[in-house]
C-alpha cells in the first residue's frame, strides 16, 4: 500500500519508465489510475479504522504519499481523493502531531480549492480535526472559520457537488461549535448556519448538525434564542412528513419544538 502511494510499486515504475520515453500521459490510463489510487486510499482509511491508535506509528510514512495527491497541480479526482483519505484517518486516530505541519496546510488549501468536491472533503476534515483535537486548535479557529465562510455562499443547490459542499461546511461548523463553543462567534455564524438548513444531500451529517443545535438550545444560548424564528423553521421542516431526517432525530426535535411552544 505504501509503495503504491509513493509510486514505488513495480507496475508503476514500469509505467513511469515508458512515460519517460513515450511522453507524459500516453501510457497511464486515467481511469485505471483513479480506480487503483481510490482503492489504495480506501485501504488506508480502513487500516486506520481497524487498527485505531496502533496506526499512528505508520502515519508518518503514509501522509506524505497521500498528500502528494492533494497538490494543486494534481487532477481534481486526485485532490478530492487525498482530502477524503486524510480526513477519514483524522476521524479515527489522533493526528495532533501532524496538524501544524501537514493537516492544517492541506485543509486550508482544500477549502480554497476551485472544485466543490475537494472543498467538501476539506470541510469534513476541518470538522473532524476540530472535534478530535479540541483545545489544541484554539489559536487556529479564526483562520479555519474564515476559510469555511465562503462555502456558505454557495448558491447552486441543484448541483449535487455544490449542495454536498455546503452541507459539509454546515457540519464542520457544527463540530467546531460543539468542540469549543466559547471560541466561536455564535452571533455571526448561527444565521448563515440556520439559513443553510435543512441539509440537501449529505443526510449522514444530520445527527451532527441537530445535536449541535439541540445542545445550544439546552444551554439556553442567547445567540441561538435570538434566532428563534429561523430555528423554528429549521425544526418544523426537519420534522415534516417530507423530511429526510432520521426518525430518532426527528423525535428529539419534536420534543424540543414542543418545549418551545412551536408544535
Amino acid at each position: 500500500t505504501h509503495d503504491l502511494l509513493m509510486r514505488k510499486a513495480p507496475c508503476q515504475q514500469v509505467d513511469d519508465a515508458y512515460e519517460a520515453v513515450a511522453g507524459s500521459g500516453e501510457v497511464e490510463d486515467d481511469d485505471d489510475h483513479e480506480t487503483m489510487m481510490t482503492a489504495v486510499c480506501d485501504l488506508v482509511g480502513g487500516l486506520s479504522r481497524v487498527m485505531g491508535p496502533h496506526f499512528n506509528q505508520y502515519l508518518n510514512e503514509f501522509l506524505p504519499g497521500i498528500l502528494s495527491y492533494a497538490k494543486s497541480s494534481r487532477p481534481v479526482s486526485d485532490r478530492s481523493m487525498a482530502m477524503g483519505c486524510v480526513s477519514e484517518v483524522a476521524q479515527e486516530i489522533d493526528v495532533s502531531d501532524y496538524w501544524e505541519s501537514q493537516y492544517k496546510p492541506a485543509i486550508l488549501q482544500g477549502l480554497a480549492d476551485p472544485d466543490d468536491n475537494v472543498k467538501r472533503n476539506a470541510a469534513f476534515g476541518c470538522g473532524v480535526c476540530s472535534e478530535k483535537l479540541g483545545e489544541k486548535l484554539v489559536t487556529d479557529y479564526p483562520l479555519l472559520l474564515q476559510a469555511l465562510s465562503p462555502l456558505f455562499s454557495i448558491q447552486n443547490m441543484n448541483n449535487e457537488s455544490s449542495a454536498a459542499c455546503r452541507d459539509n461546511a454546515v457540519a464542520a461548523l457544527s463540530r467546531m461549535i460543539m468542540a469549543l463553543p466559547s471560541h466561536v462567534p455564535l452571533a455571526q455564524v448561527l444565521p448563515p448556519l440556520l439559513q443553510a438548513l435543512p441539509l440537501q444531500t449529505d443526510m449522514t451529517e444530520n445527527e451532527t448538525v441537530y445535536t449541535c443545535l439541540l445542545g445550544l438550545l439546552q444551554m439556553n444560548q442567547p445567540e441561538l434564542l435570538a434566532n428563534s424564528e429561523h430555528l423554528k423553521r429549521v425544526f418544523l421542516e426537519a420534522t415534516a412528513e417530507t423530511s429526510k431526517v432520521a426518525p430518532e432525530i426527528q423525535e428529539k426535535l419534536k420534543l424540543a419544538a414542543e418545549s418551545m411552544g412551536w408544535a
